[in-house]
């Protein structure tokens, strides 16, 4: 890791902090989860993992997170896809392996949809597509609804760290993104990870996306011990071996 990021100029005035190695194709690209950054354990051990084995690499903070800049609460699910577009188009080379966590599995497919010639597999962990119908929206208490209905902000409380501001227009855009109530039209390799202890994440979510996916080579690794972030030892070599075993059905 280098201490100072390289900067991605997008036009508009929109840049984005991006981390790159170079090596063999497929390029191994981390996306993140919401309001994390990449320089969190998973996103370190891939880069780590991905000069081992010789392969081309990039991890990236969308607009508002880490070291790119913006504010987080005035961003959106388009946004940050448009962010990861900008990634693939800009920095990585050829065909890629996208790795998600988190929100980074819901941006996943939103970018491997839009690039799918290049798409080679994904990998994810704790994937989280739809987390703002089915998580966000129903987990609001009455009280949060009135003051987002009058306020159009409010502050969520994170088992992470401090409280996350959530505003009506995040929810919005989040409605037009939603990608589980249809087949999802990507035929590449797919592995996903998910801890049945996570708090955040059903893993159920992960069986219902493997049945979503219209590929016929999904595999759903569930961790019976695991939470949410699954960044012990042990959850870091199963993301590693996930790869892997995308990258080996690549050939």
């Amino acid at each position: 890791m280098t201490g100072v990021p390289s900067m991605l100029d997008c036009g508009n005035g929109r840049t984005l902090a991006y981390e790159h190695s170079a090596g063999h194709s497929p390029e191994i690209v981390f996306l993140g989860g919401y309001a994390s950054d990449m320089t969190g354990s998973k996103a370190v051990f891939l880069e780590a993992h991905a000069r081992r084995l010789g392969q081309a690499f990039t991890r990236f903070d969308y607009r508002g997170h880490g070291q790119s800049p913006g504010v987080f609460e005035e961003h959106v699910i388009s946004e940050w896809r448009d962010d990861v577009l900008a990634v693939l188009d800009h920095v990585v080379q050829g065909p890629f392996v996208l790795v998600g966590s988190s929100m980074g599995g819901w941006l996943m497919l939103l970018a491997g949809l839009v690039r799918r010639e290049r798409l080679r597999g994904l990998v994810g962990i704790a994937a989280a597509p739809d987390f703002t119908q089915r998580l966000m929206e129903p987990g609001l208490s009455d009280a949060q609804r009135i003051e987002l209905a009058q306020k159009g902000r409010i502050l969520m409380p994170s088992a992470y760290g401090d409280p996350v501001p959530l505003r009506q227009g995040f929810l919005d855009d989040g409605r037009n993104n939603l990608l589980l109530g249809s087949v999802i039209e990507i035929d590449r390799p797919v592995h996903l990870l998910h801890g049945q202890l996570d708090p955040d994440v059903p893993w159920e979510t992960s069986i219902d996306l493997a049945a979503a996916l219209r590929s016929p080579h999904v595999t759903v690794e569930l961790v019976k011990d695991g939470d949410h972030r699954l960044s012990r030892d042990e959850d870091l070599r199963r993301i590693g071996h996930a790869v892997d075993r995308i990258l080996d059905a690549c050939l």
